[in-house]
């Protein structure tokens, strides 16, 4: 095994860019069996780009791809229901532990 050019921090952000792209792409296409085609188009244009190590070169490839996808971004994504910001978010939070009215207050009071 070869040590890597790269560093994993370099590793993480590409990882990063790829799972963006397939978020996007299944937000514009729900059905997972017309979705799934489209998928292995995005990871034959990360294959296509795995054997380049010139980081002037990389640096072009993924800022073109970040233009790309900014581009591309979907208006009103997909949130799953229970996800900060999703539907759901929030809606039956539990109730507070403790008394609603403290009697003994209210009865030391008179």
């Amino acid at each position: 095994m070869s040590a890597s050019t790269f560093s994993s921090a370099h590793r993480i952000y590409v990882k990063s860019l790829y799972k963006r792209y397939l978020k996007n792409s299944l937000d514009w296409t729900i059905r997972r069996d017309l979705w799934r085609p489209q998928a292995l188009l995005i990871r034959a244009e990360f294959e296509q780009n795995r054997d380049v190590h010139d980081p002037r070169a990389l640096a072009a490839i993924l800022e073109k791809a970040e233009a790309d996808l900014a581009e591309k971004k979907h208006p009103d994504p997909y949130i799953p229901p229970t996800f900060p910001e999703g539907t759901k978010w929030e809606r039956n939070i539990p109730p507070r532990i403790g008394p609603v009215y403290d009697h003994e207050a209210a009865e030391h009071a008179h």
